[in-house]
């Protein structure tokens, strides 16, 4: 029987699911998993989930103590949620787990690492062993530095929104466990900027960066892995069959396991040995001037940095009510009006890819009707069952 895709790239690349759902990690059992507030969110909507989320307000009231105010009791729920689901994924996955640091604080490099160390602390209270985490940290200047410190300390990290070279470079030089190239995020800004409406997957921009650094790392005996991220189609995914590893969500998982055909190898250390590529050192300077002259790399990364921003202010939003709930006042639900304004930036009563800026897999699960935007109704309705369960 001809083996499907997905059985055919775990035989080259290892795979990570993208996603909070564990019972999406628990049907395909990928050895690594990721997580993020948008991810997060996502999941505590989920009935089978109200418990954790519940418990961990309640928690995070009792530790903050009841004088608090909600938004504070909100930021530090948001902190146990994304170790709780870590956690939970870990009695699953064979691998690591990631966990991200607050973007809002992508560029302080002391407050990152303080966040670092609190998340590894909580971890570790409950029997995880920093070698099952990856701290994710956005690749900024100070990001990275923030993981060179944490990585010397034996705690590893996943640097993501990477889309340059030079942000790539600077995490090998730097130690860096794993770095989270944006595949499909590239792709999005190259079309909206050539007027194309599509790239056969050769030639696809987010696949051609991936491909360069990849071949940059194994040409030059860099340690640093690899990982693939962000697809918007499976295309992406086979012509990157050999990368270290590739983070996927649950529904380009299912439609790689249901395809059938051969899938050869695109990506591989001995053709990378042999390539002729130059060496290129970097420092802060470089950095800054290499970042300036990439515009799509800049304007990717503010932009993630604000979509990461924003799906944990929506987070904190839902929790602060939630906890409302909790705690027996009588409110009215407005946190799925509350979310959508926050992503609906022009205001014109949708919310699209390029706006949401979050996760893709929690856009694709919000877009019910699949026409590439999230109305105020399709909002309403993927989150309106937790605001339900939370009202009785």
């Amino acid at each position: 029987m001809a083996k499907n895709l997905l059985e055919q790239l775990r035989e080259m690349t290892t795979v990570v699911a993208d996603t909070g759902d564990i019972n999406a990690i628990k049907t395909f059992v990928p050895r690594d998993a990721t997580t993020n507030p948008s991810l997060i969110t996502a999941a505590a909507q989920m009935p089978q989930y109200q418990e954790i989320v519940d418990e961990t307000l309640k928690q995070a009231r009792e530790d903050a103590g009841s004088s608090a105010p909600a938004s504070e009791v909100a930021s530090l729920a948001f902190q146990r949620l994304a170790v709780s689901f870590g956690r939970r994924i870990l009695e699953i996955i064979p691998g690591r787990v990631s966990t991200e640091v607050d973007a809002r604080l992508s560029y302080d490099t002391e407050a990152t690492i303080a966040m670092a160390h609190d998340l590894i602390s909580q971890y570790e209270a409950v029997g995880v062993s920093r070698e099952r985490v990856l701290i994710k940290i956005a690749s900024t200047w100070e990001g990275i530095r923030a993981a060179e410190v944490l990585e010397k300390e034996g705690i590893h990290c996943n640097l993501t929104l990477l889309f340059g070279l030079h942000q790539a470079i600077a995490c090998a030089e730097g130690g860096i466990t794993l770095i989270s190239p944006f595949v499909g995020r590239i792709l999005d800004w190259y079309k909206k900027e050539t007027g194309r409406d599509s790239y056969p997957p050769a030639e696809d921009p987010g696949v051609l960066s991936v491909t360069t650094i990849y071949n940059y790392y194994k040409k030059f005996g860099y340690n640093t892995e690899v990982m693939g991220a962000s697809f918007r189609n499976i295309g992406e995914i086979t012509e990157l069959a050999g990368c270290d590893l590739l983070t996927i969500s649950p529904k380009l998982l299912d439609e790689l396991q249901s395809t059938t055909g051969d899938l050869p190898r695109k990506l591989d250390p001995k053709k990378a040995a042999s390539a002729e590529i130059e060496k290129i050192s970097i420092d802060k300077a470089t950095f800054e001037r290499m970042h300036a002259e990439d515009p799509m790399a800049s304007q990717k990364l503010e932009e993630g940095i604000s979509g990461f921003s924003k799906a944990l202010i929506a987070l904190e939003k839902l929790l602060e009510e939630r906890l409302a709930r909790l705690e027996g006042e009588t409110t009215v639900s407005h946190a799925a009006k509350d979310i959508f304004q926050v992503y609906d930036l022009d205001d014109d009563g949708f919310i699209t890819r390029e706006e949401w800026a979050g996760t893709d897999a929690v856009f694709d699960a919000l877009d019910i009707n699949k026409d590439g935007k999230i109305s105020p109704e399709e909002m309403a309705a993927g989150l309106g069952a937790a605001f339900h369960l939370a009202a009785v």
